[in-house]
């Protein structure tokens, strides 16, 4: 499988969670000692994930695109992003993203999250 692939199959489960506001779907796919920087203080594990995204506005949805893929080893894949988060009552807010997401088992799930917003 591809890095490309090995990341849309975790970043669209991701995507499905955020756009149907279902932050425990998004919590369940970081490991349990995931490093999560969105654009408020920083979590660990998929109980900060949540909360963090249970205090997004409903009605936001994701929208990415995969712009560099680095095999790190044979378990660990890192993508780096431009994400557009749009809402129903602002403008989209444009960012980049870059994950790392690690193989434990049969599945991938994130490990590390890190966002930042380019002025």
């Amino acid at each position: 499988m591809s890095t490309t692939s090995i990341l849309r199959s975790v970043l669209d489960q991701w995507k499905a969670g955020v756009d149907a506001h279902d932050p425990a779907a998004v919590g369940k796919l970081l490991t349990d000692d995931a490093i999560f920087q969105g654009l408020h203080p920083y979590s660990v594990g998929p109980v900060g994930v949540a909360q963090y995204y249970e205090s997004q506005p409903l009605g936001m949805k994701a929208q990415y695109d995969i712009v560099e893929t680095r095999q790190l080893s044979e378990d660990l894949v890192l993508g780096y992003l431009e994400v557009s988060f749009s809402f129903v009552d602002r403008p989209t807010l444009e960012v980049n993203l870059s994950v790392i997401v690690r193989r434990i088992g049969d599945e991938w799930r994130i490990a590390h999250y890190q966002v930042s917003k380019l002025a």
